[in-house]
């Protein structure tokens, strides 16, 4: 008898939730960087774990929102836990109860309702034994989760046993996707994130939280290889020279990293060429949401 069903990842920004996403599915769909916020979409992710087929949805972190695309990421996540089969909340060990983890826990008991909610505590290997035991009582006097694993998503302890739990867990059913897809996001928006995972990467600050990058075209070509066009839209004149560096350079090595990656991805070759363009208020533009997978309606204050 065959399972299949969603399972929602959420968290504070930073948890691993995209980490742990990449590693169920055994390869790369989500955006994985050091700062925080960098997942947007609700990104879904397809494992097959025995007879269940396991559809991940890496949501963005939850955390106060200050403007539209904030609310609108928030309201994503929300909405990815409360449309799942089972829920994962991921807490960091060495942070514990924060703040942030209390008001997750606040928003669970309207959720909880009908679906398994499990605790999974990431990144063990940065505390003490004692100090996993007593996170894990206080989390779970806090609010009654159906089980508690303790993993790392970056070195895949204790990943197994979640994945086994969640197998059982998800209902009866046939498979959502056929057998070999691992995302059901477009390819399209696979390239575009994988070229914002690299200029994340490479800028500093508030500059990568303003920008988006779209794939404009896609032409197969006669040989297998794909040309792919992408607009990098930034809000001022000054962040498009930040982003194309000194002759060009940052934008080249931008350009390099991300057509590599597609290609290991897609297993052929690819010509990537990114233009940047400056859109003032490209965060008050619907099209632009809808491009990320985000309700633009979800935004309003």
């Amino acid at each position: 008898m065959t399972r299949a069903g969603f399972v929602a990842l959420i968290g504070e920004p930073n948890a691993g939730k995209s980490t742990l996403t990449n590693r169920m599915v055994g390869a790369k769909v989500s955006i994985v960087t050091h700062k925080v916020q960098t997942t947007r979409a609700r990104i879904r992710g397809v494992a097959i774990e025995g007879e269940s087929q396991l559809v991940f949805v890496d949501t963005p972190g939850l955390f106060r929102p200050r403007r539209r695309l904030d609310r609108a990421m928030v309201a994503a996540a929300w909405g990815g836990a409360a449309d799942a089969d089972v829920v994962v909340l991921l807490v960091e060990a060495h942070r514990g109860v924060t703040e942030g983890v209390q008001k997750i826990l606040e928003g669970l008991e309207d959720i909880g309702k009908g679906r398994k909610i499990a605790l999974a505590i990431n990144k063990i290997d940065r505390v003490q034994s004692e100090v996993l035991l007593g996170l894990t009582k206080k989390l779970n006097d806090l609010f009654p989760f159906s089980e508690t694993f303790m993993i790392s998503a970056e070195k895949g302890h204790g990943t197994e046993m979640l994945r086994q739990w969640l197998a059982q867990e998800v209902p009866q059913g046939p498979w959502l996707y056929p057998e070999d897809q691992i995302a059901d996001l477009p390819m399209r928006m696979i390239a575009a994130e994988m070229t914002r995972e690299k200029l994340t990467l490479r800028l500093h600050q508030e500059l990568p939280y303003q920008l988006t990058v779209e794939t404009e075209s896609w032409e197969e070509r006669k040989d297998g290889s794909a040309r792919i066009e992408q607009f990098v839209y930034v809000m001022r004149d000054g962040h498009k020279g930040i982003i194309l560096g000194n002759k060009g350079e940052t934008i080249k090595a931008v350009s390099k990293a991300a057509r590599e990656e597609l290609e290991e991805f897609l297993g052929r070759r690819v010509h990537l060429f990114l233009q940047v363009k400056v859109r003032p208020n490209w965060l008050e533009e619907s099209e632009r949401y809808s491009e990320m997978g985000l309700s633009f309606k979800d935004g309003n204050a």
